[in-house]
């Protein structure tokens, strides 16, 4: 990617991260209230503050970039044979740990990627608790920016020799994960929800998240670019990236997200892919 191109991506991610932070505003202000949680066809939960922030990021969207396809958990979803003529369109999770909103947990995010060919080349993760936000562009490195509106670069860390970090849901247990973490041997295990998991190993404070319950695309894919550009990665069993808007389905297969991309992970996943 040209030197213009990235930083045609870095004008558009900052101006993504304006309309991310305004709805992170409006979610904010729903959190303080006392909010209704309902539940969807597929009983995942949804309230009145993942709704106002799909509205609020899909009209900013739509006025950065008109025309530009958006696909977001909380809109229509088109069929295949309309999205599989997209070359290029926005992914959006309005809030990512609905979930953990509902807790009033604090751990839930809010996610935007754009897709080109397949792949995320734009991703931004907001954390609204704390006003804070992590963007990325390719070929552009990826920042972290404090509720004050400093930026500073970020990168993953070398996997240690002793104590790593693993990140684990805070709701779902996979037997999977713990063969894996027994691998490992000693590690130090921090549980969270949603995205922050792909922002504390973008950010070099953990090692490694397994993923090997269901997840879809809008999860991961701003996380992705993200953990690419800090120096990382998210990727199947088998070390492939993932892959966006390859097929009828939106579901994605059991990933990993990791920081050290030196580290021996085709020997430590080797038995979890047969």
């Amino acid at each position: 990617m040209t030197q213009d191109a990235v930083a045609r991506l870095w004008r558009l991610a900052d101006r993504v991260s304006v309309t991310v932070a305004s709805a992170a505003r409006r979610v904010m202000a729903i959190y303080q209230t006392k909010f209704e949680v309902r539940h969807k066809q597929d009983n995942s939960p949804v309230t009145s503050a993942d709704l106002a922030a799909n509205d609020i990021i899909s009209e900013g969207l739509a006025a950065l970039e008109p025309g530009m396809p958006i696909l977001s958990e909380e809109g229509e979803i088109p069929p295949f044979e309309e999205r599989a003529r997209w070359q290029s369109y926005w992914l959006v999770d309005p809030l990512d740990g609905t979930r953990g909103f509902a807790a009033r947990s604090g751990e839930f995010t809010i996610n935007v990627a754009l897709i080109s060919d397949c792949e995320p080349i734009l991703g931004v993760v907001a954390v609204p608790v704390s006003a804070t936000c992590c963007a990325a562009v390719r070929g552009g490195g990826a920042r972290f920016e404090h509720a004050d509106g400093i930026r500073e670069s970020i990168r993953t860390r070398r996997l240690p020799t002793h104590q790593v970090v693993v990140l684990r849901s805070r709701t779902r247990r996979h037997a999977e994960v713990d063969r894996l973490m027994a691998k490992l041997g000693g590690v130090r295990v921090i549980r969270a929800s949603s995205s922050l998991k792909a922002c504390l190993v973008a950010r070099g404070l953990a090692d490694l998240y397994p993923a090997f319950g269901p997840t879809s695309e809008w999860d991961t894919a701003a996380s992705q670019c993200l953990l690419e550009e800090a120096g990382g990665g998210l990727t199947d069993r088998a070390l492939k990236p993932l892959r966006y808007n390859g097929s009828a389905s939106m579901e994605n297969p059991s990933f990993v997200a990791f920081g050290d991309r030196q580290a021996d992970w085709k020997n430590l996943l080797a038995e979890f892919n047969s």
